[in-house]
């Protein structure tokens, strides 16, 4: 028999499978018991959140022959279609690769015609946000007047470049990050049923390095399984996913956030000689600042053991906590950038000096005017910094990840620019003009400025 991977072995087949999205798999259930479900729904969320694995039970559901409380009872003829891929009245498309405005002209075609087999036909466009303009237009006509016979469900990771009109026109469910909880639990249930023995701290390292993914997670675990070992220890696993240690990510931090360019410039140097992944180290780094603000509030961290936490809270103790936060702010964009980078030893090293060098320099080797610049460029990063929090706080997503890439420009003391990214698109530029928009940047920049002032938009495209 050919092997099976983990995570294909064990996608959840159903609504009661799904991990940590009660509310949305509640209702769900809910309309399929009650006959009241939508003819579009839009699923967005993080990568392995489960946005897929529910729609492909949702497309079960609804035309399975012997439903059960909602659920699909993958026995009848239809669900055994579908979960060997071989129900035609499912189609399944990856907008990545078929974003053109032929497929979707495709799918316009056959909505018309009744389903072969099952109740419904049920489209599944996964990344939808990779459509072309084209596409959409074409979508969006189908959507307007769909038959009745027809499902859309609709997957993203990014739904902020939707649309307004294709969002308005769908049944949205947010899927949230998986907490660690829930997914060691999963991963306990894929052990016992592999005959996979793991030390507990194991599978608590596999759950914080997935940040919140199902699918990561059992991915990791796997790649664990597969070094041969009779059982998975904590060491190991730091050790395969390249997670540094303690020490590596004190000594980085302390170095970051005293400014001190020359040992910042040696420990770049030596953890590319050792061969470590350079996004995972960079992404602990954050994480590791993220935890010395956490201290200042709560001394509730058990990832780390009594004696690090000493060490931790003594630098916690001697820094400003805006200080901290502008090195996350920093060190999150050199991440991003080393994503797509051909070179990432080059971004990585340049990046970390760069981020060393912020206010090295004494005010008395400067310049007065020189001074006042930098001043003022360390005022407007702590202005963008909060505004950024704030939006968070309020669950302002879309907002927080257009600003993440814009500038905030302090003109004088009652007016600022906001500037936008030249990569701003069309969509989002409409979504920061409304109104809606306006206001509530206006109430965040007035809290954080502790009043009021004009805001002005800046478009370089």
């Amino acid at each position: 028999m050919a092997y099976v991977a983990l995570y294909r072995r064990f996608r959840p087949k159903t609504f009661e499978e799904i991990v940590g999205q009660e509310y949305i798999t509640t209702t769900l259930k809910n309309q399929i018991k009650n006959d009241r479900v939508a003819h579009a729904y839009l699923f967005s969320g993080g990568r392995g959140s489960g946005k897929t694995s529910t729609a492909k039970i949702l497309a079960r559901a609804v035309n399975c022959l012997n439903p059960k409380n909602g659920e699909p009872c993958n026995e009848c003829e239809i669900c055994k279609q579908a979960l060997e891929n071989g129900l035609i009245d499912i189609t399944e498309i990856d907008a990545a690769s078929n974003n053109g405005v032929d497929n979707i002209r495709d799918i316009r075609e056959e909505v018309e015609f009744i389903p072969t087999n099952a109740k419904y036909r049920v489209y599944i466009i996964d990344e939808v946000h990779m459509l072309s303009t084209g596409a959409f237009n074409a979508l969006l006509k189908t959507l307007e007047e769909p038959p009745k016979h027809v499902i859309f469900i609709l997957a993203t990771t990014e739904p902020q470049k939707l649309p307004v009109t294709i969002l308005s026109r769908c049944q949205r469910f947010d899927f949230k990050r998986i907490s660690v909880d829930n997914i060691i639990k999963r991963l306990k249930i894929i052990c016992n049923e592999s005959n996979i023995d793991i030390e507990d701290g194991a599978l608590k390292i596999i759950a914080k390095m997935s940040d919140g993914a199902m699918r990561d997670a059992i991915s990791i675990l796997e790649r664990c399984v597969s070094v041969g070992e009779d059982k998975i220890l904590e060491d190991r696993v730091r050790e395969i996913v390249g997670i540094p240690e303690f020490d590596y990510l004190m000594e980085i931090a302390t170095h970051l956030l005293l400014n001190d360019r020359v040992e910042v410039l040696k420990d770049a140097e030596k953890i590319i000689n050792e061969g470590k992944n350079l996004e995972i180290f960079v992404w602990e780094v954050v994480k590791f600042m993220r935890d010395l603000v956490m201290l200042q509030v709560s001394d509730d961290l058990v990832a780390y053991k009594e004696d690090d936490l000493v060490r931790m809270k003594d630098l916690a103790r001697t820094l400003n906590k805006d200080v901290i936060l502008n090195m996350i702010t920093d060190l999150s964009e050199l991440q991003n950038s080393m994503k797509w980078a051909t070179d990432k030893e080059v971004i990585f090293e340049t990046g970390l000096i760069r981020i060393s060098m912020r206010g090295t320099k004494k005010e008395s080797e400067e310049k007065p005017e020189t001074t006042n610049i930098l001043k003022q460029k360390e005022a407007e990063d702590s202005l963008k910094s909060r505004v950024l929090s704030a939006l968070k706080e309020n669950k302002r997503m879309i907002m927080h990840a257009i600003l993440l890439n814009s500038e905030i420009k302090q003109v004088d003391d009652e007016l600022i620019h906001i500037i936008f990214s030249q990569s701003l698109d069309d969509v989002n530029k409409q979504y920061m003009q409304k109104d809606e928009s306006k206001g509530i940047i206006k109430e965040v920049v007035r809290n954080v400025m502790d009043k009021d002032i004009k805001i002005k938009y800046v478009f370089n495209n």
